[in-house]
């Protein structure tokens, strides 16, 4: 009998430390995942420590390509460790044309530029603060046809891209762009070479929007602002066939998907084209 009630009492024990963490969402390429642990707790997403806020709130995410399973590991007052299978997603490809071909193929005078500009945005998405609020959701930051999506492969002028890592919304130039979720400004640029146009939003734990080939940047860097708040317009700036929206997301170095964290598109705004 004893044998039998230390034997159940260890499944139990399995049980419970196999759920000491849910998730807001599915584990699948291009997800931002987070989700509660206790207080004071250390976790681990294959080695790599993730940051967890005071009230034991942990943020991470996969990107585009990620293969395998993954482990998640919790340490301290309620331990477990979890191997997390990552879901694989298909990707479209999509053919771009009209797009200026100095953007194609900068011009080697071109290049010092672009590389400036990149070491602008890491620095700026490297923002590291103790604030949680990507946990309170996001809303799509204005309504309009989804004309691109997250992972798919672009090929511009007949050059084949790098994959596209985040959801474009078609609209018309000056259309308003709200921020999805609270935040602080950490970029606010009004022409790159690639994006024209660009804004950066810190959501806290090193997660952030992108926005890109904005026709005017309305808040400048330091900004606090809250879901729904006017940060931008709609243009056709940078590297861009056309007025639109590209909002990219992201966690630490990897692109995540925006449109997993958002409701579907209303239907209705399938109804007004740019």
């Amino acid at each position: 009998m004893y044998r039998l009630l230390t034997a159940l009492l260890a499944l139990f024990q399995a049980a419970l430390s196999s759920a000491c963490i849910e998730f807001n969402t599915a584990v699948t390429q291009g997800a931002l995942l987070w989700g509660q642990v206790p207080a004071g707790s250390s976790v681990y997403l294959d080695d790599e420590a993730l940051s967890v806020s005071a009230d034991g709130l942990v943020v991470f995410g996969f990107g585009r390509d990620t293969t395998g399973p993954s482990t998640l590991r919790v340490e301290g007052e309620q331990a477990c460790s979890l191997e997390l299978q990552v879901m694989s997603r298909e990707y479209r490809i999509q053919r771009v044309e009209g797009v200026p071909q100095q953007t194609v193929t900068p011009d080697p005078e071109q290049l010092e530029r672009i590389r400036r500009e990149a070491r602008l945005v890491r620095a700026a998405r490297a923002s590291s603060s103790q604030r949680t609020d990507f946990a309170n959701g996001f809303q799509w930051p204005l309504a309009g046809p989804i004309s691109g999506v997250y992972g798919s492969q672009r090929v511009y002028n007949g050059t084949p891209g790098r994959p596209h890592y985040g959801v474009d919304v078609a609209a018309p130039t000056g259309t308003p762009v709200a921020a999805p979720a609270a935040g602080v400004v950490v970029l606010a640029e009004p022409d790159l070479f690639y994006s024209g146009g660009t804004l950066i939003i810190d959501h806290g734990s090193q997660v952030s929007s992108s926005f890109l080939h904005l026709s005017k940047v309305l808040v400048p860097v330091g900004t606090r602002v809250q879901a729904g708040d006017l940060v931008g317009e709609v243009g056709a700036t940078g590297r861009a066939s056309g007025p639109h929206l590209d909002w990219r997301m992201n966690w630490r170095e990897r692109r995540v998907d925006p449109q997993l964290l958002v409701p579907p598109m209303p239907q209705s705004a399938y109804n007004t084209r740019p």
